[in-house]
């Protein structure tokens, strides 16, 4: 997944790839320890997703560039 800028928040990444329908959703899945960053459980909302870093929900990882 390639971004334009420096980073992108992690609840902007997973409606952005289409995995949550809202914002409100992708806060839940966050809130409720289903995703992961580089392999570790992440639950801040706005975590800056910055390339190389890999990221995790429902069976599905995308490494963004």
């Amino acid at each position: 997944m390639k971004i334009k800028g420096e980073y992108i928040q992690l609840n902007q990444l997973l409606k952005l790839l289409g995995w949550v329908n809202d914002g409100a959703m992708a806060n839940d899945v966050i809130d409720n320890e289903l995703v992961k960053v580089d392999g570790t459980i992440e639950t801040r909302r706005r975590n800056k997703i910055k390339p190389g870093m890999s990221v995790e929900y429902n069976q599905q990882t995308v490494i963004v560039s």
